[in-house]
């Protein structure tokens, strides 16, 4: 990922350049992790450039903001838009895009109710996660030592940017380990999902994944991936998964915006398989990508067109 500096950003209602997107050091959300964001992508595609999944997004987004009793002064369907409006004026054919919402100035009680509610959109280039190789070849990942979030402490649904401190010491972990990603496991030991991104594992050809109950974010692209996976014919289960499958496995993937649909060929040094992508991966992979790209059409309608003026 590259921050050009050139680009412009939504911020509180209107577009300003990079470098007037500020905020003040007594930001709430600087000290006590009082901050909702969303990480959607465009991709240029056949037809021109769309936002995949955008009113999905945004709807959890708003969703995560009542989590926390926040209520952004703008509604769906303009922050929505102002998506939109941040992707045209900086000209990406294919970009990340974070918007944001925070809990700004006014008090630094732990008590945020006090605090202003802002909101802001960036966008930047930001290609395959783990390069073109990862996507083929596959990532190295190993087992955290770090728990996923425990029920009734903060809530894993929320993508909330408190959660994802939890996030940065697994994947500093996984770094420091020499391992591309991480999986970490609930406050049960029971499997859970990487640092920032949910996982699929292969077993019989059936395709297993963590429940909802298991300290996950509600994925939009895990979402999709069961969506292809069934249109595909395959049995999709949806429950608990123990350590021990990660090990017994026939294929593993990760799945988010971020690292879109990526195997994994080993973890904690036991390999996956054959160690190489396996065909339901590759299966669920290129029909994802077909979608994204334009060459599959978008029966589920997932994709909002850049030049719309409101997301679908």
């Amino acid at each position: 990922m590259a921050f050009t500096g050139k680009d412009q950003v939504w911020m509180n209602g209107k577009l300003v350049a990079w470098k007037d997107a500020t905020v003040h050091v007594a930001t709430h959300a600087l000290h006590y992790g009082t901050g909702i964001f969303e990480g959607i992508r465009a991709y240029e595609t056949k037809h021109g450039s769309a936002v995949y999944r955008l009113p999905e997004h945004m709807r959890r987004l708003y969703d995560s903001c009542r989590v926390y009793r926040m209520d952004p002064p703008w509604p769906l369907e303009e922050l929505s838009a102002a998506v939109l409006d941040t992707v045209r004026a900086n000209g990406y054919a294919s970009c990340y895009i974070r918007p944001l919402v925070w809990r700004g100035v006014e008090s630094l009680g732990l008590d945020p109710r006090p605090c202003p509610v802002e909101a802001s959109v960036i966008v930047w280039e930001w290609s395959a996660m783990f390069g073109a190789e990862g996507l083929e070849k596959g990532i190295d990942v190993g087992v955290s030592s770090w728990t996923r979030l425990a029920p009734n402490t903060l809530p894993a649904m929320a993508k909330a940017s408190a959660n994802y401190a939890n996030s940065a010491l697994i994947k500093m972990q996984a770094s420091l380990d020499g391992y591309g990603e991480a999986i970490a496991l609930d406050e049960s030991g029971l499997v859970s999902e990487g640092s920032g991104q949910n996982l699929f594992l292969v077993r019989d050809k059936v395709i297993h994944t963590p429940a909802i109950n298991s300290s996950i974010l509600q994925g939009i692209t895990r979402d999709s991936v069961i969506t292809i996976a069934r249109d595909l014919g395959y049995d999709v289960r949806e429950a608990a998964i123990p350590r021990e499958m990660l090990y017994l496995a026939d294929e593993a993937f990760f799945c988010g915006t971020a690292v879109e649909v990526t195997p994994v060929r080993s973890i904690d040094k036991i390999t996956v398989g054959n160690g190489a992508r396996g065909p339901v991966t590759a299966a669920i992979q290129q029909h994802f990508f077909g979608i994204i790209k334009g060459d599959i059409p978008d029966t589920h309608r997932w994709l909002t067109p850049v030049a719309s003026t409101v997301a679908r």
